[in-house]
């Protein structure tokens, strides 16, 4: 049985909430229960605040699939406002929904957009079969052929999700997509795709938890806290870092070239959503060494939620500890960055594999003590590395994002599809035809 945030999510208050050292050195990828967990309160920086009739809204409409689902997520613009544009006024277009809950047009203050979801599931073909017997109006023609394909459509193709979008259940639009608990624990924990993982980067509303993917994406989430940190400089702003970290997901991803997506994105995400980009990352940033808040202004008992609030930063540039870094990048974003230097660097083939494995054989030990290697510290070292950084980010999205893209094509089906595309690109160029004064003050919020 899913289990619901209400069971589970941790208080923030809590004098136990400060992560256990060696939190991730170690994760046991075979736990079953949350109790497993490093910590009682462990991850409450993932559980995002909202209304009580809101979520419970979001939460009426899980319950309409029979399908099982082990854990799920609202995120988007119809959850949290990504600008000042997201809120209603007098040239406000109609709502989509077709009778919404009172909780859900109260919360988009009667705009009204599309919510976006994730699924979780166990195992795909048997949620697509339950799922097709209950809602085959969901699919596209894809459903048809049954739900052997339709899984296989789903795991074999881009990044190992199935979109269903501009479907009404309650009342509401929706678009929900599904994946293997699999493949979401190892895109956490990885970095394979950072598909899944670079949604999970910015606040999104957890409504069915699971304590594995609970784990695996604090480990994400810290991860993007040392990768963004590898791209800045020695000094910057709270509000520069949340910036860094949001536009991971974002570097490579077709979407963003095609113009399809507000180029004033990623920005508006972090201006109008930055106590909950605290929220997620502040415990993460007090448990690294090298990193610190320097403003005064976060010893204010409300500076946690305050959303102007955007505190100087520092982070020591010794190339060891920035190496200790790279030794701890997801592991298949690693390789990326390895091989990106094996490039720069001219190391044979046969010489650049002796190190792999080297690495490999103590890639366990050095882990656990925080350290880098000699390749590590040198990379560390290098100029460029955050050009780098930023080219495995694309190496890492851009073939999982396109494939994607073009399996929408097929499991949305062609009208749906079109629809989808348009109104991307309807957003974009509207952005883009404001006055610059208009477009400068959506930008800054």
């Amino acid at each position: 049985m899913a289990t619901s945030e209400t069971q589970t999510e941790p208080s923030k208050h809590d004098p136990n909430a400060s992560l256990p050292p060696g939190w991730e050195d170690d994760p046991d990828w075979d736990i079953t229960a949350f109790s497993q967990l490093p910590h009682r309160t462990f991850g409450y920086n993932q559980f995002m605040k909202t209304n009580e009739e809101f979520k419970e809204a979001l939460r009426q409409i899980l319950w309409k699939f029979r399908a099982p689902i082990r854990y799920a997520f609202a995120y988007g613009s119809g959850v949290f406002a990504q600008s000042s544009g997201d809120a209603p006024s007098s040239t406000a277009k109609p709502s989509p929904h077709e009778h919404p809950p009172e909780a859900i047009a109260k919360w988009q203050k009667g705009g009204g957009k599309m919510i976006d979801f994730i699924f979780g599931v166990s195992y795909t073909q048997h949620w697509h079969s339950l799922n097709l017997s209950q809602h085959r109006d969901h699919y596209s023609f894809l459903g048809s052929l049954g739900s052997g394909l339709v899984s296989r459509v789903q795991d074999n193709w881009g990044a190992g999700v199935y979109f269903n979008p501009y479907i009404t259940v309650n009342g509401t639009l929706i678009k929900y997509g599904v994946v293997n608990l699999d493949t979401l624990q190892r895109d956490l924990s990885q970095w394979d795709t950072l598909y899944l993982a670079g949604r999970l980067h910015k606040p999104v509303k957890i409504l069915r938890d699971d304590p594995k993917v609970r784990l695996a994406n604090q480990i994400n989430l810290i991860s993007a806290v040392r990768t963004a940190l590898l791209m800045l400089g020695p000094t910057f702003t709270e509000r520069e870092l949340y910036t860094a970290i949001a536009g991971i997901s974002y570097n490579g991803d077709p979407r963003m070239s095609l113009s399809t997506e507000n180029p004033h994105k990623i920005a508006n995400i972090v201006t109008n959503q930055t106590a909950n980009f605290r929220q997620l990352y502040a415990p993460l940033i007090e448990d690294l060494p090298n990193v610190t808040f320097t403003g005064s202004i976060n010893k204010d008992k409300d500076w946690l939620t305050n959303p102007t609030s955007d505190s100087p930063m520092q982070q020591d540039m010794d190339p060891i500890k920035r190496g200790n870094m790279v030794r701890r990048l997801p592991t298949s974003f690693r390789e990326k960055v390895y091989f990106l230097y094996q490039g720069k660097f001219g190391i044979p083939g046969r010489e650049f594999d002796k190190l792999m494995e080297e690495s490999k054989v103590e890639d366990e030990q050095s882990f656990r003590r925080r350290q880098g290697g000699e390749f590590d510290r040198r990379i560390a070292g290098e100029s460029d590395i955050a050009q780098m950084v930023g080219k495995a980010i694309q190496k890492t999205v851009k073939w999982p994002s396109t494939m994607q893209s073009i399996k929408g094509a097929f499991t949305a089906g062609p009208a749906r599809s079109w629809r989808y595309y348009s109104e991307k690109r309807a957003k974009s160029r509207e952005v883009k035809e404001k006055p610059t004064g208009d477009s400068k003050k959506e930008k800054d919020g």
